[in-house]
């Protein structure tokens, strides 16, 4: 289970939300209330020296198909949030063409795909070019490493101005400064005087504007029908009270056991030296070394979403998160090969074949019966053998469309393509 939906819910209520010292304020109301009827949605993204190359670079320089740090912008001080020192890091950047929407946008959430060995992290920011014609500042939409040795990855709170606010891993725009373009920054830092570089293999968002949540017109199946993925099943809720440093299992690790199961699914994953610290005497380890590798110390939770794609992407595969207009484009990414995490959230009894209700959670959208309905590999089971379930097709879409607004995890290697984006492209 997922507490970004209790702050969604604060958001949608024009409350100041509490939960990791962000503010919102009565404005998102507003813009959800001016909404279209359609559901705009692009993403793009940056992962080749050609497509790195129509951005600007500031100490940064590529290195086959990635950045790398060259001669260092300049050097700062960061304090760890968590272990409270302060370090000196050298650092240099890589800023994207600013990229048109085609409308206002009210959300944004960005993704990527890097390496940070030793002491290397890397920081994304947005900024964005409002309906009024101004441009924002920079919003911090996380400090990322792959590890835990050198600092804590986390999201940053309390960011809230005149032009948005920050939600965890999502740029929330006011009421009128929808934005009309956007620009993505990664920071890429080491420690002073070394030799060190993260690897930025890829990075890019997705902006969003979607209709007020409400009753859909269901969609009809139109491809993948009998199509079942063999996705390994793990479940979330052997894994309580595990680790409680990292949020104690259970019903907290929908994400990482989902994300876990993706990997498992392409054969990648941690091998066994890397989940060694785990106590031998718990199944799945993999699952608590994915659960401390997408903790989100701002949060406290594991359900930062693209901390879950960037763990994805340790591993060498593509990741990001995206948003969907229907179960119509999952079935093709099915159809591809590929099943997808998707986020819901939904009433005890809404969802036939769901016997719990949700606040927030990620599941694994592994096929479609033959009849259309969606089958998940869901975790929160009681054990493996439960994890696989069929549910009712109009009911889930529904619960997934209005709540997360769509928002899917897309994993998969460079070696199976992604089914051909629509012509306002979102994948």
């Amino acid at each position: 289970m997922d507490r970004r939906s209790m702050l969604r819910a604060a958001i949608a209520a024009g409350a100041a939300a509490a939960l990791g010292g962000i503010s919102t304020g009565p404005a998102r109301v507003a813009a959800a209330e001016r909404a279209p009827a359609t559901r705009d949605i692009r993403f793009r993204r940056w992962a080749s020296a050609a497509d790195f190359a129509t951005g600007s670079s500031a100490g940064t320089v590529p290195t086959g198909a990635t950045l790398t740090i060259g001669t260092p912008a300049g050097r700062l001080s960061y304090t760890d949030p968590v272990r409270g020192t302060t370090a000196s890091y050298d650092y240099a950047t890589w800023t994207s063409p600013r990229v048109s929407a085609g409308f206002a946008g009210t959300e944004v959430i960005p993704s990527w795909t890097a390496d940070t060995p030793g002491g290397t992290w890397i920081q994304v920011e947005l900024r964005g070019l409002t309906e009024l014609g101004t441009t924002t500042k920079w919003y911090n939409l996380g400090r990322w490493a792959g590890g835990d040795d050198e600092i804590h990855r986390t999201s940053v709170p309390a960011q809230g101005d005149a032009d948005g606010s920050v939600a965890v891993d999502t740029f929330v725009a006011a009421s009128g400064r929808g934005w009309t373009a956007w620009e993505l920054r990664v920071t890429l830092l080491r420690p002073a005087g070394t030799s060190q570089t993260p690897v930025l293999r890829g990075a890019g968002a997705m902006i969003s504007r979607l209709p007020d949540p409400g009753k859909l017109t269901p969609s009809t199946p139109q491809a993948a029908q009998g199509v079942v993925l063999d996705v390994p099943r793990y479940s979330q809720e052997i894994h309580a009270g595990e680790y409680p440093e990292w949020d104690g299992g259970g019903e907290a690790w929908c994400s990482p056991t989902s994300t876990s199961m993706v990997l498992a699914y392409w054969g990648s994953g941690p091998t066994p030296a890397e989940y060694a610290w785990v106590d031998p005497s718990y199944a799945d380890p993999w699952v608590d070394h994915a659960a401390r590798h997408t903790y989100d110390h701002s949060y406290t939770g594991c359900g930062n979403w693209p901390f879950n794609t960037a763990y994805a992407g340790r591993y060498g595969l593509n990741a990001l998160v995206t948003r969907l207009r229907s179960l119509n484009e999952a079935e093709r990414f099915i159809a591809a090969g590929i099943p997808l995490v998707v986020s819901a959230s939904f009433k005890k009894g809404e969802v036939p074949g769901l016997d719990y209700g949700t606040n927030g959670h990620l599941m694994v959208l592994v096929g479609f019966a033959a009849d259309g309905r969606p089958v998940l590999n869901d975790p929160y089971s009681p054990s493996a053998a439960a994890v696989r379930k069929t549910v009712g097709r109009a009911e889930f879409e529904a619960a997934w469309l209005n709540t997360s607004r769509g928002v899917s995890y897309v994993i998969h290697p460079s070696s199976v393509a992604l089914p051909t984006p629509p012509a306002q492209a979102n994948w």
